[in-house]
């Protein structure tokens, strides 16, 4: 009845009022379905998957920088035992060579006791670990965001404490940075290549319904419908159809994060959680990834119709109807 008084009002009305009646009785692609309920399945999919993706590689990044942060305010510094020398007097000498510097907040030293309890998982706890000429650690915590010079403190240790090594862990540092720098990019580089495979859908999705829908449009080119007025229609429902299923998609990316926030005291209570969460940090999302989350919806949301409109408007372009 709908199209009935469209045509009508076509025919032997003004073109205005064709168009409200059009948007009012009949919309030009329905977005309950079965195909359209299916599109915003595949859509909700892919938006939870580049959610995921997105907040692991905001939390690694997180997570990266508090350990950099942590590892650039200490340094060691390993005293071997050796037959010549006193260890207590190295150590003390050592101590005194770190308190030189202006940047130093505290030092602490590493009893023996501690010194094994450091090698344990490695040597375990038998007599003969005793045994073994086991060195002792310095830690020096320096000011935060300082970066002293530690060629002089080197230098006289060489001359003072030979040995004594020192470790500013720069090495360890640029490392666990590639490391991290590299999942965030292939973080971003999924949540790329969803936002492609979420644009050739919506493009699919497109093509079928003007092939559908094609004595529809024949008939609104009839009535004086521009091919701008119908890729706009088309926007406006693939837009309806992206929202609703991007916010079904991030709505159980949160939940998914939530579930594991909830579960990780229990995944904490074993010794591999624990390595995990020191690694990748709490198994939770935060509020800036509640916010990552809604972006990535909106953003698909809006793929979903600025493809469609660019869809339909290339092909009635090249399509005689």
């Amino acid at each position: 009845m709908g199209w009935f008084s469209t045509i009508g009002n076509g025919l032997f009305g003004p073109r205005d009022k064709t168009r409200e009646t059009l948007r009012r009785n009949a919309p030009l692609v329905p977005i309950d379905s079965s195909s359209g309920r299916a599109l915003a399945a595949v859509i909700a999919i892919l938006t939870f998957l580049a959610a995921l993706c997105a907040v692991g590689a905001e939390q690694m990044a997180a997570v990266s920088e508090d350990w950099r942060s942590d590892v650039s305010r200490e340094i060691t510094i390993q005293i071997r035992p050796t037959a010549q020398r006193d260890m207590d007097q190295d150590i003390a000498r050592t101590v005194a060579l770190t308190r030189e510097l202006p940047e130093v907040v505290d030092t602490q030293v590493f009893s023996e006791a501690e010194s094994l309890k450091l090698l344990e998982p490695w040597l375990g706890t038998g007599p003969s670990v005793k045994e073994l000429p086991i060195p002792r650690m310095v830690t020096v915590k320096i000011v935060r965001d300082s970066k002293p010079d530690f060629s002089e403190l080197r230098r006289k240790l060489a001359e003072q404490v030979p040995n004594a090594n020192l470790n500013d862990h720069n090495q360890f540092l640029r490392l666990f940075a590639a490391m991290a720098n590299t999942v965030v990019l292939i973080g971003a580089g999924i949540v790329l290549l969803v936002l492609i495979a979420t644009g050739l859908a919506v493009t699919f999705a497109t093509r079928g319904a003007m092939v559908g829908n094609r004595e529809v449009v024949e008939v609104l080119h009839f009535v004086g419908a521009t091919n701008e007025y119908i890729a706009r229609e088309f926007q406006h429902r693939f837009f309806q159809l992206g929202l609703k299923g991007s916010l079904w998609g991030a709505a159980w990316a949160v939940a998914f994060w939530a579930l594991l926030g909830f579960l990780s005291p229990s995944i904490r209570a074993t010794a591999a959680g624990m390595q995990m969460e020191h690694m990748f940090g709490t198994l939770n999302v935060n509020g800036r990834g509640v916010v990552i989350v809604l972006f990535i919806a909106i953003i698909v949301a809006l793929l979903t119709g600025v493809v469609s409109r660019l869809t339909v408007r290339g092909y009635l372009s090249k399509t005689t109807l």
